[in-house]
């Protein structure tokens, strides 16, 4: 049941996310120029705001479900479906006016995704049966054709039935109101968001009826129950003050700025994770927050998204500003008082890293990846195991080191197995394990559904890694002796003088936020002459598809396997930033920016994994200021 709810959420959100922007135009429109009640009423450009809400953003949401699901011929299709919903619930004034009803949200949320596979389904039928010639004359008519089709059905039964829907839970949502019991929603709501199920519930519910009740009275308390900040900032300033543990009470003031002004609430689901009771302290400061909202009759003009306290206040209506922000420091106040002897008395079971471990595999989850994942988790027997792979998404930095150095944790005990390391999409189909990030998971099984998947969070400190060196040396006594192929990469690779120079060093830097220091290191191997300037953005864009925070306080910034064409010539440069730069609650002191062409970086690469074994020399380099010491131990 979670899991269809999971990827319910996903359809949903992955409708509604990329128009999120003309939801805040529309919102901003209201905000400003309603009349009365905008910062400057203006009749004249508020009348554009019907237009977006009951045209524009349905059509947008309706487009991009059918994409999801047919690419863009279901887009269009999608867009034409809509349209029938539209049509269904709007009455005509006597000047041919057009008075719309309710918002077809929910209708597009439907439409948009049934156009999509219509047309998928008709296109795997029709392939390798369409006459030649005729391809363009079947493609246009069927879209066309199905498309009418469609928006007749949503005219006389989608868009009647949808208003329906909406009727019942907006009737729902007043007797809640009425009777003083919305407050309650937030014991559903807090855990939903640490188990990934809170956009199923935002998008698919408290959108819609948000919009409904904005039309009519301007504003919504349903944007306020989800997104609102302070709990998570209560929490998270729980564990700044009063967790025991050193290194996750570090980790706190980080993790706040990206939850607080970012709006990336799920840096804070993994300190929940160590201590399941403290969730109590979220849930009562939404309580206490919305019971407020209740009473003074608050709402938002539109969602606010992400949940930052920079896009909560400018959702605020005129007048209500400042009960809009008293609202959240009552969430975060609350959340805070709650959690903090929570945290204080009870520590916390586990570390940070696992319960990070933990969220990225909830999270993976909620996006349709666990199926896959679990079908692959069976563990092989240790005999069985000749070949490990550990892959990341360009194979040139952050596998390339975790396989070094769990191929020295091995090799004593298990000699004749081969540790390599691989883009996720070239594992070769020898593979026996692979060792992916858990959001790489359904790539890597694509490329080799043979091999026991091993899902990890980073590839140098990770309990994952544990797990599998002690099934892999279950066997050590009768381990034979190492073939020619598992030679280390990075021994066998020639150190080139050239790779790490010491202009490619910089110490003492100041604390940057983690995109800074990436492009940072990008433009330093750009200024050195190892990458072109476009290698730049796919540096920071490979973050984005996986974290290349290490572990051991180090990250290895590289450039995606698209751009893999702009490195003229293998370099790494080294930036040392003391303070450490937060990488989604994880501080990393030495930032290590890669450009490899071939397997000529790689023995750099091994040199600063053998560094990492000695914990008195990585705390040195990640504060020394001589340059020449760093060089000399890198090199």
């Amino acid at each position: 049941m979670k899991n269809a709810i999971q990827k319910m959420g996903k359809v949903l959100s992955g409708m509604v996310m990329p128009n999120i922007g003309a939801f805040i135009a529309w919102g901003f429109l209201t905000a400003i120029f309603l009349s009365p009640g905008g910062w400057f009423p203006n009749e004249n450009i508020v009348s554009i705001q019907p237009f977006m809400l009951h045209f524009l953003i349905p059509v947008l949401i309706a487009y991009t479900g059918g994409k999801m699901m047919g690419g863009d011929r279901g887009g269009v299709m999608g867009a034409i479906s809509i349209m029938g919903c539209v049509a269904g619930v709007a009455t005509y004034d006597t000047g041919g006016g057009i008075i719309v009803g309710q918002p077809m949200l929910m209708g597009a949320m439907i439409m948009g995704p049934v156009a999509g596979i219509l047309i998928k389904k008709f296109d795997e039928a029709m392939d390798g049966h369409m006459p030649a010639g005729f391809e363009m004359l079947i493609n246009n008519f069927s879209v066309g054709i199905f498309g009418m089709i469609l928006a007749i059905i949503g005219y006389y039964l989608i868009g009647p039935f949808m208003t329906a829907i909406l009727t019942v839970l907006s009737a729902g949502v007043d007797v809640l109101v009425n009777n003083h019991l919305l407050p309650l929603a937030a014991i559903f709501i807090e855990p939903a968001k640490v188990l990934f199920l809170n956009n199923a519930i935002n998008h698919g519910i408290f959108t819609p009826i948000g919009l409904e009740q904005a039309t009519e009275l301007g504003k919504s308390i349903m944007y306020m129950l989800e997104p609102n900040p302070g709990p998570g900032l209560g929490l998270l300033l729980a564990y700044m003050f009063f967790c025991p543990d050193k290194t996750t009470k570090d980790s706190a003031p980080g993790a706040i700025i990206v939850q607080f002004l970012g709006g990336i609430h799920e840096i804070y689901f993994p300190y929940i994770l160590m201590n399941p009771a403290v969730i109590i302290g979220p849930i009562a400061g939404n309580i206490c927050a919305i019971l407020f909202s209740s009473i003074f009759d608050l709402g938002l003009v539109s969602t606010a998204s992400p949940g930052s306290i920079i896009a909560f206040l400018s959702m605020a209506p005129k007048g209500q500003t400042l009960l809009v922000l008293i609202d959240v420091v009552i969430a975060a106040g609350v959340s805070f008082l709650v959690s903090s002897p929570i945290v204080k008395m009870a520590g916390t079971k586990g570390s940070l890293e696992e319960a990070q471990a933990a969220n990225a595999a909830a999270k993976a989850a909620s996006k349709g990846q666990t199926a896959a994942a679990v079908a692959n988790s069976a563990p092989k027997k240790a005999d069985e195991i000749k070949k490990i792979v550990f892959a990341c998404d360009a194979g040139m930095g952050s596998s390339a080191m975790g396989a070094t150095k769990f191929r020295n944790r091995i090799k004593a005990e298990r000699p004749d197995v081969t540790v390599i390391n691989t883009s996720v999409d070239n594992i070769p189909a020898d593979c026996d394990v692979a060792v992916v990030q858990t959001i790489l998971v359904d790539r890597a099984i694509q490329s080799a559904p043979q091999a026991q998947m091993v899902t990890i969070g980073n590839f140098l400190a990770d309990p994952a890694l544990d797990a599998l060196y002690k099934q892999v040396t279950s066997v050590a006594g009768d381990a034979a002796p190492a073939a020619e192929e598992t030679a280390p990469a990075a021994e066998a690779a020639p150190a080139n003088e050239k790779i790490l120079v010491e202009e490619g060093i910089k110490t003492g830097l100041k604390s940057v936020s983690k995109v800074e220091a990436i492009k940072a290191a990008g433009k330093l191997l750009n200024e050195l002459g190892y990458v072109d300037e476009e290698y730049i953005p796919a540096m920071v864009k490979r973050d984005e598809i996986a974290s290349v925070y290490m572990g051991l306080g180090i990250a290895i910034p590289h450039g995606t396997t698209d751009a893999k064409n702009k490195v003229k010539k293998s370099g790494i440069v080294v930036l040392q930033y003391p303070d450490g730069v937060d990488f989604d609650g994880e501080k990393a002191q030495l930032v290590i920016g890669i450009a490899g062409v071939g397997d000529e970086h790689l023995a750099i690469l091994g040199k600063i994994t053998e560094a990492l074994d000695d914990e008195k020399l990585l705390e040195t380099l990640k504060t020394t200021d001589d340059v020449n010491m760093i060089l000399k131990t890198f090199k």
